[in-house]
């Protein structure tokens, strides 16, 4: 791999991260030239990351190279939803029909280091959360499926830290956590029909879900105050 397109890697995988971590706030302007000068490195890179995070729809570009962060919706949120709950029962049906004695290692260790994700566990939760989905889906042996479910629950990270920040109450966070190790057991035990019904309702019940709802609300206040604006 030559500099240029090891810069660009390394510019790709920060601001990516960035972005989906929320470091980057949605609708806002890219300083490219405060950016590159922060990864010590020339805005060429920079640019070709920024090119490849708006073929992925995470970056907005204009006719005038003006760079921002995609902003965040209902209806993409509930579109990633859909495609995670016809995915990922999947992944889980085929993960019990398939695993092996290594994938069944990884799946309990990750779901050993599994935390309620809530507002106070944070950071960590999501991380190992991940961890057991990413092993899960491993266990599939079907690399276009992981590829897919690596690319969506990537992109649903940003609703999912939505998610995390609403009021849902201890009983939903307590059985998501639960659900992990039930899963794991599934999985374990070959009952692949028992893991893709589990997987369906675990993903109907998930963050990205409660963070539809709270944006679908929120777009909702904003027409009714456009509307009133309009009408005064």
């Amino acid at each position: 791999m030559n500099v240029f397109s090891s810069k660009g890697d390394v510019a790709y995988v920060e601001l990516r991260e960035r972005v989906l971590s929320g470091s980057l706030l949605p609708g806002s302007r890219l300083a490219q030239h405060e950016l590159a000068a922060e990864l010590g490195m020339s805005l060429t890179p920079l640019r070709e990351a920024v090119r490849r995070l708006s073929s992925e729809g995470l970056i907005d570009l204009d006719t005038q190279r003006d760079a921002r962060v995609a902003n965040m919706s209902a209806s993409e949120a509930r579109q990633l939803f859909e495609v995670r709950l016809s995915l990922d029962p999947t992944a889980a049906e085929l993960a019990a029909e398939r695993r092996t004695d290594d994938d069944i290692a990884a799946l309990r260790a990750a779901s050993a280091r599994l935390l309620p994700v809530t507002r106070a566990w944070g950071e960590e939760a999501l991380t190992a959360h991940r961890a057991f989905h990413r092993a899960l889906y491993l266990a599939s042996h079907n690399d276009v499926l992981i590829r897919m479910l690596d690319d969506v629950w990537d992109k649903s990270d940003r609703y999912r830290r939505i998610g995390l920040e609403l009021p849902p109450g201890e009983e939903p966070r307590t059985r998501d956590h639960r659900e992990h190790h039930e899963l794991f057991d599934l999985i374990a035990a070959g009952d692949a029909g028992g893991a893709r019904a589990l997987m369906h309702s675990h993903i109907e019940r998930s963050l990205t879900g409660s963070a539809i709802d709270a944006l679908e609300q929120k777009e909702r206040r904003s027409s009714a105050d456009a509307a009133a604006s309009e009408a005064s």
